[in-house]
């Protein structure tokens, strides 16, 4: 996203408690945060944040976005989603006021449904012309509890740390 949109750096926050997920399906969130800073640490232009370890849980997105803003006023923050999440967008815990005051920009994906109409043309969202690539942290759980070999799939860091810590096997 960086290369491909007028951003200067993205922030990977890792989320504790996602409502939308069952937080039994989760790694502990010492080693998705390891992971995360494994993966970025070679780019200076991304970043890992536990920012939402503290917030009250469930983590939603507006309040983590309002914090982040008090916390660093200096900085422009946005909303980066995959175009599969715009469909359940409206659904988010105040959503509109994420549309009123963060840009959100939107990744490619291949996906079924509809996306909302209202979204065309919207002010706020920016598509964002960027190569689709179709991978998934699913997909790597899948993958490698089904004996997969997704190494390739992974930085060499990355799948040394799964690999080790025998995760999803």
């Amino acid at each position: 996203m960086v290369e491909f949109s007028d951003l200067d750096e993205v922030w990977f926050v890792v989320t504790p408690h996602n409502p939308h997920k069952k937080k039994k399906t989760l790694l502990e969130d010492h080693h998705r945060l390891a992971m995360v800073r494994i993966a970025v640490e070679e780019y200076p232009n991304l970043k890992t944040s536990n920012v939402e370890f503290d917030l009250p849980q469930p983590n939603y997105t507006v309040n983590t976005l309002a914090y982040l803003e008090e916390k660093y006023p200096k900085k422009n923050f946005c909303l980066i989603m995959g175009e599969d999440n715009l469909k359940s967008f409206p659904k988010w815990k105040n959503y509109e006021v994420i549309l009123e005051r963060y840009s959100i920009y939107i990744y490619p994906r291949i996906s079924e449904g509809i996306v909302e109409t209202q979204f065309d043309n919207h002010e706020k969202i920016k598509k964002v012309d960027a190569p689709i690539i179709e991978l998934s942290s699913t997909f790597i759980r899948k993958g490698i509890k089904s004996g997969k070999n997704i190494r390739p799939m992974l930085s060499a860091e990355v799948w040394k740390y799964l690999d080790e810590m025998n995760f999803y096997k």
